[in-house]
């Protein structure tokens, strides 16, 4: 009975988020509000301060997470699984073309945010200088965590407002590791000589300098290895290793876990496994993150804002107005229009998760009282809270103005999921000459395809060309089959060729699909999937055989080119399904494309881009 009993206190923080989990998202995404909200809630009314003032020992403690320390140690992979995905998102071009706003702003914003709360915090708490330097800096930090999925959920990470907000995002993860060390300084004595800084900074630097080298050199071809042997389970334990990896040796060399992820997925995002490995990994970013927002609700007390609502509420308000202006302030100095500008400062004005980390350090090292570091991690919990809701007023705000652009975005390469991008699935020989033709009449396209060897062989010449398995709905949507003009699949394996049509047809029912087909009756399938046209080899080849014989037995070349054209017109009306059901799906796929059209054009922003 005891070890009952220990094996259900192991279990029950899982199995309350688990459950926590199937009910926020969906019912949150119904109401279309951000799942953020509810995670964030669901801490609350289940942590410590929630439930656990009802329990007494009463039923009410089945649902109470009790052990929120260890919640928030697995919860911190979140933080390390979004910025490994962030990373695999970028290329080294797009981050380079960044590099102004990385370390211009955003070097900045951290600056002179955290001298001006410095100041403040002297004057509101009287702290020492040195203790308000800390708190400068924690507070300067904004949240990652919640910014980056707030932004993408609502299709505006690649705008400019979302592209600025990643670039000072950036700079601030960065200085995660300098500020730690600074509060480990000023608990041994208020400081560092320059050798004792240097000598505490190296080792961390050479760790980051053997981790990209190391990641350059092995990464490609151990996910070369693992690819030859189609597994998709040894793949998912070398995606997590490689994250988990590169985040302990980071945090092991004083550099932080979400920085070293963040390097192993810049490094996969220039390989062809990129996609692939995103859609294994997704799941679990999605899972780790949503327990760090119940985490992170489980450490708010609301009867501590009910001591002093004045000071906490004070305090986040606070907290974003200031912030929200310097930031509004050095956006527009940097070149950024208003309404973009604006809209990156609401996002950016409340705090972060790591100020929680550096704060709770500056309280162990005795440089910051307790009851003040609880008041400000409060303060800090309710504005991130607050993120969702400023979001969505910066969103509201934003007008189309004729503004340039800052030079740094308007460089920037443009995103990934291009709107008339062609999607080509398999890329044999058929493949190969159609993504050649598409390249000669200047169509963008991308091309997948699940033989490894192949890949590595062709990619060279073809960079938009990556591995992965195109039968699994989540591969295609991250190949971006929601912006696509047209999907085709020259892949010459029956079954596969048919699920790919299928799933895309499920997902548009408006979009193109023209697909290789074995034969007659395989054609005939295709087209009961929905393919818009499925052009069978056989027959293709006795046209093209025909075509040649008639012209050098000197038919002209003009009657003969008519006479093969009705003949395929002929074949395909008698593959294609008939009746009104074929029509009815024909102008259903007509007119959503043109709805489609439509609502694209008046939603555009031409402010911004993407």
């Amino acid at each position: 009975m005891a070890g009952n009993a220990l094996a259900l206190e192991d279990t029950k923080e899982v199995l309350l988020f688990l459950a926590t989990a199937g009910v926020v998202v969906p019912l949150f995404r119904r109401l279309k509000v951000s799942p953020v909200i509810g995670f964030l809630g669901a801490g609350v009314l289940l942590g410590p301060h929630g439930l656990g003032r009802l329990s007494d020992g009463s039923w009410l403690n089945l649902f109470q997470l009790e052990n929120t320390e260890r919640i928030a140690q697995i919860a911190e992979f979140g933080v390390v699984f979004l910025l490994f995905m962030i990373g695999l998102e970028l290329s080294y071009e797009r981050l380079a073309r960044l590099r102004r706003l990385v370390f211009g702003l955003g070097a900045a914003q951290v600056a002179l945010s955290a001298l001006v709360i410095c100041e403040i915090a002297v004057l509101i708490f009287g702290l020492p200088q040195g203790a308000a330097l800390v708190v400068g800096g924690a507070l300067a930090l904004s949240s990652t965590a919640i910014v980056i999925p707030v932004l993408a959920e609502r299709r505006r990470l690649l705008t400019t407002a979302g592209r600025a907000a990643f670039a000072v995002l950036l700079f601030q993860d960065l200085m995660v590791a300098p500020l730690l060390f600074a509060v480990s300084m000023a608990g041994v004595g208020g400081g560092g000589t320059s050798s004792e800084i240097v000598y505490a900074i190296l080792p961390a630097m050479v760790a980051l300098a053997v981790l990209v080298l190391g990641g350059r050199l092995l990464l490609r071809p151990l996910f070369h290895q693992v690819a030859l042997t189609h597994s998709t389970e040894f793949f998912m334990a070398v995606c997590l290793f490689v994250v988990v990896g590169a985040g302990v040796a980071s945090a092991m060399n004083g550099l932080s876990m979400a920085l070293g992820a963040f390097i192993a997925g810049l490094l996969l995002g220039e390989t062809e496994y990129r996609r692939e490995i995103e859609v294994t990994l997704e799941p679990f970013k999605g899972l780790l993150l949503g327990l760090f927002f119940v985490s992170i609700g489980a450490e708010l007390d609301l009867s501590h804002i009910a001591r002093a609502p004045g000071l906490v509420i004070g305090i986040a308000a606070g907290l974003i107005l200031l912030k929200g202006v310097i930031l509004f302030a050095l956006a527009r100095v940097a070149g950024l229009p208003a309404p973009a500008a604006g809209e990156m400062a609401l996002l950016l004005g409340p705090g972060g998760e790591f100020a929680f980390v550096m704060i709770t350090a500056a309280i162990a090292e005795r440089l910051v009282p307790g009851d003040v570091g609880a008041t400000l991690i409060l303060a800090v919990t309710l504005s991130m809270a607050a993120i969702p809701l400023l979001a969505f007023l910066g969103a509201a705000k934003r007008s189309a103005s004729s503004t340039p652009l800052d030079p740094d975005l308007a460089a920037a390469p443009p995103p990934e999921h291009r709107k008339g991008r062609v999607i080509l699935v398999g890329y044999g020989r058929v493949g190969r000459l159609v993504g050649q033709m598409l390249t000669r009449h200047k169509l963008d396209f991308i091309a997948v395809d699940d033989d490894p060897k192949l890949v590595a062989r062709e990619r060279p010449q073809a960079p938009s060309l990556y591995w992965g398995d195109a039968t699994k709905p989540e591969f295609l949507k991250v190949c971006g089959l929601e912006e696509a003009t047209a999907l085709v699949v020259t892949i010459d394996r029956v079954q596969q060729a048919e699920i790919v049509v299928e799933i895309a047809r499920k997902a548009r029912r408006d979009l193109t699909i023209i697909a290789r087909a074995r034969d007659a009756h395989h054609a005939t399938r295709l087209y009961a999937l929905g393919a818009t046209d499925a052009i069978p080899e056989t027959i293709e080849a006795s046209l093209q055989l025909s075509e040649a014989t008639l012209v050098d037995i000197g038919v002209p070349m003009g009657l003969v080119i008519a006479s093969i054209h009705e003949k395929r017109d002929e074949f395909r009306k008698q593959l294609q399904p008939v009746g009104e059901e074929h029509e009815r799906r024909r102008a259903i796929r007509l007119s959503t494309r043109l709805k489609d059209a439509n609502r694209r054009l008046d939603s555009e922003d031409p402010q911004e881009p993407g």
